[in-house]
């Protein structure tokens, strides 16, 4: 666990510098909605948007004006999704107190010295008072992580632990999904370019002639023995000479098709006829070839689980949520923050359905 760790489960202290303009220790706290009696405020609601705009991606001037349409217009995009997160929180939360999980004292004093290590913090006093600058007491971190330890036991113990996957369902997505476990047919080609020169945009039927020709007659000194690498690096117009020709290995699927079938067609060691191609005549040796293969089931069967392991945990895990949502008692005491949730939840549902 590091410094930056700390940082970011720490309750932003600087709310005062973008959303509030006045002081506001004479008012009243305005609470915003009660998630089975437990109370959420607008202090809370500010607290998670700045957070929330200083993650990466976003650009956050602390020093800007809070009306400003930018500053509003981001709120605004990242209000829903973090309400459906909070309220998922707290219900995750109570239902992890609910079956007895507490940050135990010792597991605390465990953090905190690995905490003190990782940063160099040799004291409990140096550990205080890299919390204070970051407006933490050590009640607010040990809070912030039993929270989150909550979180993590209840997703194990009452969703992660329960999802298995069987033999059915695994050669299910095998035959569904057969082209993840097959590899893509690759060669290693040499090449010889002759380029036919340029003449503007018309085709210049001489100098197309001449390519041909020389072409031709270096694929028959080829034929005829000589080294096909020595004539690609002495007169071969492509960048590849100073390889001696050499391309690949390279994916079939990444060649044209033209060529695709000319390659295919050969076998290993032999050279092609003279191809025209945009760039000149083409003479292609082919240096060696692999054919497509599929991974049996058996070696398979691992890579499978995990995906689907970890499909059915994501739909496991709405559904869990959902339960959770549905046997709650939410009371509502702000309507923009309720259709910020409402919104929340159908542009979940959105990018849910699209995943799919």
């Amino acid at each position: 666990m590091t410094y930056n760790f700390v940082r970011r489960i720490a309750v932003v202290a600087a709310l005062t510098l973008c959303l509030v303009a006045a002081a506001r220790a004479d008012i009243i706290e305005q609470i915003l909605v009660k998630v089975n009696g437990e109370i959420f405020t607008k202090t809370d609601l500010e607290a998670r948007q700045v957070a929330a705009l200083r993650q990466p991606g976003q650009q956050l001037d602390l020093k800007s004006d809070p009306s400003d349409a930018q500053l509003r217009k981001m709120l605004d995009e990242a209000t829903p999704g973090l309400m459906v997160n909070v309220i998922d929180e707290m219900l995750i939360v109570q239902r992890g107190k609910e079956l007895g999980y507490k940050l135990a004292d010792d597991q605390f004093q465990t953090i905190l010295e690995n905490i003190k290590k990782e940063n160099k913090l040799e004291t409990d006093e140096r550990l205080q008072e890299a919390l204070k600058q970051e407006n933490l007491t050590l009640a607010d971190l040990r809070r912030n992580l039993e929270q989150q330890m909550i979180v993590s036991r209840v997703q194990q113990n009452e969703v992660f632990g329960k999802i298995a996957v069987s033999e059915e369902e695994a050669r299910r997505y095998y035959d569904s999904h057969l082209n993840e476990f097959t590899t893509t047919p690759e060669v290693t080609l040499r090449e010889i370019l002759v380029a036919v020169p340029s003449d503007g945009d018309t085709l210049n039927v001489g100098l197309d002639e001449a390519a041909r020709e020389k072409a031709d007659s270096i694929r028959q000194r080829a034929m005829a023995g000589d080294s096909f690498e020595k004539l690609a690096a002495d007169l071969s117009d492509a960048p590849s000479r100073a390889n001696a020709g050499l391309i690949g290995p390279i994916s079939l699927n990444d060649v044209s098709p033209d060529l695709r079938k000319i390659i295919s067609a050969m076998e290993v060691g032999e050279v092609s006829e003279a191809v025209r191609t945009p760039r000149g005549y083409q003479i292609l040796k082919l240096e060696s070839s692999t054919s497509a293969e599929t991974m049996p089931f058996e070696k398979a069967r691992e890579q499978i689980s995990e995906r689907v392991f970890t499909d059915k945990r994501k739909e496991e895990f709405q559904k869990y949520l959902e339960k959770l949502r549905s046997q709650a008692i939410i009371e509502w005491k702000n309507q923009d923050v309720r259709k910020a949730y409402e919104k929340g939840l159908e542009q979940a549902k959105a990018a849910e359905a699209t995943s799919k």
